[in-house]
């Protein structure tokens, strides 16, 4: 599900990027605030925003997440890059395991397809962390 089209939001930084994904989400009813959210943000040429999509909707702890629907709107819509966001409704943003290895999973799936994953962002109401920044993959 599309959530955000047509912007001229510019993904400079993880700080801007995070706020995005936050400010999507507090619009959501407190129930679905209270589940995991992994959206995928598709990136032009010039690093600007072209639309930002609603990929799963899990539970309080986890999010189905695929390689296939990670990247098939990005294919289709010929976007040269994408970040992954997901947010941890318990706030605390630190990276599980799984976390990690669903980074270098899409990673190496958008090598392969040639879109790159720019970051992976865990967030929640009032804090963030940028897997890339943190060297987490």
């Amino acid at each position: 599900m599309i959530v955000l089209k047509e912007t001229d939001i510019l993904a400079s930084d993880a700080k801007t990027v995070a706020k995005v994904f936050q400010d999507l989400l507090a619009v959501e009813d407190a129930i679905d605030r209270d589940k995991e959210h992994f959206y995928v943000m598709h990136i032009a040429a010039r690093n600007t925003v072209k639309l930002v999509e609603l990929v799963s909707i899990g539970s309080v702890d986890a999010a189905i997440v695929h390689p296939r629907e990670t990247f098939r709107r990005a294919v289709m819509a010929g976007s040269v890059s994408i970040i992954i966001a997901h947010n941890h409704p318990s706030a605390d943003v630190t990276p599980s395991e799984q976390d990690i290895a669903l980074t270098r999973r899409l990673f190496d799936a958008g090598q392969i397809l040639g879109i790159q994953l720019l970051d992976h962002i865990i967030f929640s109401q009032n804090s963030y962390c940028s897997m890339k920044g943190e060297g987490r993959w």
